[in-house]
C-alpha cells in the first residue's frame, strides 16, 4: 500500500466529496494532480502555501486509485514527485490530515 499525499484547501476538498471525486486546477491545466511522498510535503507548504489557511493533506492509498500516478522528475526542486493522471477516486482517500 504505498502512500502518497496531496496538499488543497479544506473548501476544495468539501467540494470533492459533494463531486464524488477529487481534481486540481493543475489536472485541466498540466494533466495531472501534483502529490508528494511523506518527506516532500513540508517543503511543498513552504513553496506553494506559505501564509494559506484552512489546508488539509490528503492520504491517497495508491493501490486504490482507478487512474494511472507516475513518479516523475521536477528540475525546479531536482526530485521526483508522484503524479496523479486524472481525477482521485474518493476511497483512495484514507484520511484526511487538517494542517491549520
Amino acid at each position: 500500500m504505498p502512500i502518497i499525499y496531496h496538499v488543497t484547501t479544506a473548501s476544495e476538498w468539501n467540494a470533492a466529496k459533494e463531486k464524488g471525486y477529487y481534481e486540481s486546477p493543475s489536472l485541466k491545466e498540466e494533466g495531472f494532480i501534483h502529490c508528494s511522498q511523506e518527506n516532500q510535503v513540508e517543503g511543498v507548504l513552504q513553496r506553494y502555501f506559505a501564509g494559506k489557511t484552512a489546508l488539509v493533506k490528503l492520504v491517497i492509498d495508491t493501490d486504490k486509485l482507478n487512474v494511472q500516478f507516475v513518479f516523475e522528475w521536477s528540475p525546479s526542486t531536482s526530485d521526483t514527485f508522484p503524479h496523479i493522471y486524472g481525477k482521485i477516486n474518493l476511497d483512495a482517500v484514507v484520511d484526511v490530515i487538517v494542517i491549520n
